[in-house]
């Protein structure tokens, strides 16, 4: 289980990234922008703008959690699970067309 203060900070990444989400794209539109060309100074105003807006709302920031456990690495997305709690779930039959496979 990971720790309650990392899945809150993801919570608040989340939220900060859709607040902006709207922002960031309409200047990065504006930025690379061939019908309307925009001067040397104009583009720096831009970026600036850009550069302006919180580092966590930076979808890049985010990182995919288990659902149950909330571990940060080996996620499915198809499931939503980390690689261990799907197996576990696939050996108990919780998840209906999964096989496991033995050899």
């Amino acid at each position: 289980m990971a720790k309650k203060s990392l899945i809150q900070r993801e919570k608040k990444r989340q939220k900060l990234e859709q607040k902006y989400h709207l922002i960031r794209q309409s200047l990065k539109k504006k930025i690379r922008s061939k019908i309307y060309p925009l001067s040397l100074s104009e583009k720096t105003k831009m970026r600036e703008k850009l550069q302006s807006l919180p580092r966590n709302s930076a979808p890049t920031r985010l990182h995919r959690r288990c659902f149950l456990t909330g571990r940060p690495r080996a996620n499915y997305r198809d499931f939503g699970l980390s690689g261990h709690v799907l197996r576990e779930m696939v050996y108990e039959c919780l998840l209906p067309g999964a096989t496991r496979s033995s050899w």
